[in-house]
């Protein structure tokens, strides 16, 4: 019964049948939130465990934000597309790295700001933002024709670990007395976190993307919408509660940092270790999705130089944005 499910039979909705599929979709609706949870902590795990072992490294606050925050808040993406490349549903593993970027910049960021403005260190400004924005046009070009071939999928994780080892050089010379190398977490306590995390993290992108194919089949969506808004909401649901609080806490450094390095990370390794496994083929995100995708890194550029902080207003215009985006793209199964 599954398997002819999952390979788009359609039960007759009708008698006892109707009923049979109307408990299964309540039971993956059940399972998908248990699948959200799972990721949540698992990334919890994650981020802590690895800031920990980042800070005894002597990295600064926003490089831990660039780097190990985002990407351990990015490890859920990673993971349900890898699943849904290997499992043969390019629509949710490309849809799932578009939708989250945007709702990294336009819902996470925006929101952090409406909370409390976020302050933009010179760094991110003269080298982190372009960076951004340069991979959302890489990430045009390999998705143009909805194809993404293995060859195209190495360029991106190769340029992924070149901006990682860079980035890190980096902060190494701009190492600053902000706290780093001053972690109160010993190292085997990390590394046990790290393997709860990624325990908890491949749990629960299993039962997000297997049920979450069965409700949206019940709603006769397709795969891609809902990898774009369902899934990409769910699998940044890490990196909204880590801007967030850094918001709250005034921890500028994180709330941006985990934003940017995540939409880098997403395009360079998520995108494209998912493509090397399973090259992707007719993924069906559109145009409207790639703009929104590329129109979402350029607004918070100039946001980010103007008086150096991302203020209130600009996150209203950032979630006006994804309303707008929503506004767009739902009416399309």
């Amino acid at each position: 019964m599954w398997k002819r499910l999952k390979n788009g039979f359609r039960i007759p909705i009708d008698g006892p049948k109707r009923l049979c599929y109307g408990w299964l979709v309540i039971v993956s609706i059940l399972l998908t939130t248990l699948g959200f949870g799972l990721l949540f902590w698992g990334a919890e795990w994650l981020v802590k465990g690895g800031a920990g072992l980042a800070l005894r490294l002597g990295l600064t606050t926003l490089v831990v934000g660039l780097t190990v925050v985002a990407y351990g808040t990015s490890s859920p993406e990673l993971l349900v597309s890898l699943k849904a490349a290997w499992s043969g549903q390019p629509g949710i593993a490309v849809g799932n790295v578009v939708g989250s970027n945007i709702f990294n910049i336009a819902v996470i960021l925006g929101l952090a700001a409406v909370i409390r403005p976020v302050k933009v260190e010179s760094e991110a400004i003269r080298r982190d933002g372009p960076v951004m924005v340069g991979v959302s046009l890489a990430a045009l070009a390999v998705l143009w024709d909805g194809n993404v071939s293995r060859l195209e999928g190495a360029l991106l994780v190769v340029a992924s670990i070149f901006y990682t080892v860079w980035i890190v050089r980096q902060a190494r010379l701009e190492r600053r007395e902000s706290g780093a190398g001053k972690s109160p977490i010993p190292v085997g306590r990390a590394v046990l976190y790290l393997v709860i995390g990624l325990g908890l993290l491949a749990a629960g992108s299993k039962l997000l993307v297997d049920h979450s194919i069965v409700i949206a089949r019940a709603l006769g969506v397709s795969e891609a919408v809902i990898g774009l808004t369902i899934i990409a909401a769910g699998t940044s649901m890490p990196e909204l509660a880590t801007s967030v609080i850094g918001a709250l806490r005034g921890q500028s450094d994180i709330a941006l940092g985990n934003v940017i390095g995540s939409n880098i990370f997403n395009v360079l390794f998520v995108l494209g270790l998912a493509s090397v496994i399973h090259p992707i083929v007719g993924a069906g995100v559109r145009p409207v999705d790639q703009a929104f995708l590329l129109g979402t890194a350029v607004l918070l550029w100039p946001m980010m130089r103007s008086g150096r902080v991302v203020g209130r207003r600009e996150g209203w215009i950032l979630l006006a944005a994804y309303a707008a985006y929503l506004a767009v793209m739902w009416p399309r199964g």
